[in-house]
């Protein structure tokens, strides 16, 4: 699904990737874990087409296509979608309306009938439930005057809508409390996994204890040291990345 061979990228005069290597298969969940200051939110971004980034070298696939040349609406319509730690506010802008535009604007681009409203409500109102979020955050502007929990759970709500090919959730689980977790990992298991892929960052092994990852990648230093299986991000919660 992923594939990133020697991928470097910069912000201004600071080199912050160096040579990164990295590749996700369709239906896995890989957690990318790392230090403060590692290039994790980096990566992310990067990924996404954030302009404050530019790559210096390597190539990044998205189910075998190239897309760092595309712009992040493009790559958003290829499938790409990532949670942000700290979500934007949308002030004056529906919840309903803006993710029925998002999903409308991806269909065009992949030349797909757009969703009539109809179903679309049907839809929005099936994964609100599933989220336990209630109805009336139909109606109110995104994440204006949300809590943090509440924003998180907006995150995931665009997530089930899109139902995009590759997740990126940047540190998704910071500031929740342990049932506001539970509400994201159940949302990372309503994903088909037969087509989709998912790219887990997080500091810390108690979300990872609700979303079971297929495989640990240690970022250090812009690029990634140390790989393994779920029983890395173990190791890691008790020794940390002093020896790594």
């Amino acid at each position: 699904m992923l594939q990133i061979h020697n991928l470097s990228a910069k912000t201004g005069s600071t080199d912050i990737l160096h040579d990164l290597n990295l590749t996700i298969k369709t239906g896995e969940i890989a957690a990318l874990m790392g230090p403060n200051g590692s290039g994790k939110s980096t990566l992310a971004s990067v990924l996404a087409g954030h302009p404050s980034y530019e790559i210096t070298g390597g190539e990044i696939k998205l189910a075998g296509k190239e897309i760092a040349e595309l712009a992040p609406e493009e790559r958003a319509a290829a499938g790409l979608f990532l949670a942000f730690q700290y979500p934007p506010s949308l002030p004056g802008v529906s919840v309903s309306h803006f993710l029925r535009q998002a999903l409308n604007a991806q269909e065009k681009v992949r030349g797909e009938e757009p969703t009539g409203l109809t179903p679309f409500i049907k839809l929005l109102r099936r994964q609100m439930e599933s989220l336990q979020i209630p109805w009336a955050f139909a109606q109110r502007s995104v994440n204006d005057g949300f809590s943090g929990g509440e924003k998180k759970r907006m995150e995931m709500l665009q997530m089930l809508v899109l139902q995009p090919k590759l997740v990126i959730l940047d540190e998704i689980d910071s500031g929740l409390d342990i049932d506001a977790i539970k509400i994201v990992a159940e949302a990372v298991h309503q994903l088909d996994r037969k087509q989709t892929s998912v790219l887990l960052i997080t500091h810390y092994q108690r979300l990872l204890n609700y979303i079971q990852p297929d495989s640990v990648h240690v970022l250090k230093d812009g690029t990634i040291v140390k790989s393994g299986t779920a029983k890395l991000a173990l190791e890691l919660e008790k020794s940390g990345y002093a020896n790594i």
